[in-house]
């Protein structure tokens, strides 16, 4: 079984929550099917974007993204990517419905975002 699953997630951080939900709605053509003072997410395709006021606080303002790649196991990923002398940027947290989420930052500075959902491994299983 494949350990990275693709590309799931891309957060950008906001100052304006409602404002960027007005513009990012206007530019996708369509309205969030998540929407709430602290989180704004668009279903695209089989991707997601979301809109979050904390990401700005969260990571460097000269990049503003975190793309998190699903993974099948978020347990043996932290353990994978500590080994390979990664540094957790962020706790792995379950954000509801047993969706887990971490960062990680690699060697160069760069920052890997995991989100393992578990509809999602069964969803890639049952293919």
């Amino acid at each position: 079984m494949e350990q990275f699953l693709g590309l799931h997630t891309v957060i950008y951080g906001v100052t304006d929550i409602a404002e960027a939900r007005a513009w990012y709605s206007e530019l996708l053509q369509k309205e969030p099917y998540f929407d709430s003072d602290c989180y704004v997410g668009f279903h695209l395709g089989h991707c997601e974007l979301g809109l979050n006021p904390d990401a700005r606080s969260a990571i460097s303002r000269a990049d503003g993204v975190i793309a998190y790649w699903a993974v099948a196991d978020m347990a043996a990923q932290v353990e994978r990517l500590g080994a390979m002398g990664a540094r957790q940027h962020s706790d792995v947290v379950d954000v509801g419905e047993g969706v887990l989420m971490a960062s990680f930052l690699d060697p160069y500075g760069n920052i890997i975002g995991l989100i393992e959902q578990p509809q999602a491994v069964s969803e890639e299983s049952n293919q």
